[in-house]
């Protein structure tokens, strides 16, 4: 289990990444006077909530596939990749909440670590359930 312990430190700072994003958002409620449920109301406080939730709607694709490329191909590719992802996603934040046309880059890095580790993590599973099978 030690083994994978670098792919569990990614995974944790990537949890925390997104706890600090959710942080913000409380924050942001505060500051731009957008009281719970409403997710709407200033342009600012909008911004930091869609880094929040479109971090939340890309935690699961990229946390499953980082395990699953570290279980089947490698754990120190894998806690690379995870350390672009994190990388990408805080770039993603830092640039969205000041501007909207601000996230590209951080969301192209942040989807290109995800492609890598779902599309490998993908690819080796069949490979080694084919050649199990042969």
């Amino acid at each position: 289990m030690l083994d994978y312990a670098p792919v569990a430190v990614v995974s944790l700072t990537a949890l925390l990444l997104y706890f600090y994003m959710g942080l913000q958002v409380g924050q942001a409620r505060s500051r731009f006077g957008v009281a719970a449920p409403a997710t709407t109301g200033h342009e600012d406080f909008e911004r930091i909530f869609r880094v929040q939730a479109n971090t939340l709607e890309w935690l699961p694709i990229f946390l499953v596939s980082l395990w699953l490329f570290a279980l089947y191909w490698n754990v120190l590719f894998a806690t690379g990749a995870g350390i672009v992802w994190i990388i990408g996603r805080f770039l993603y934040m830092t640039g969205y909440s000041k501007a909207a046309s601000s996230r590209s880059m951080g969301f192209g890095i942040q989807a290109l670590a995800t492609a890598v580790l779902l599309f490998g993590a993908v690819g080796r599973l069949f490979y080694v359930m084919y050649a199990h099978h042969m």
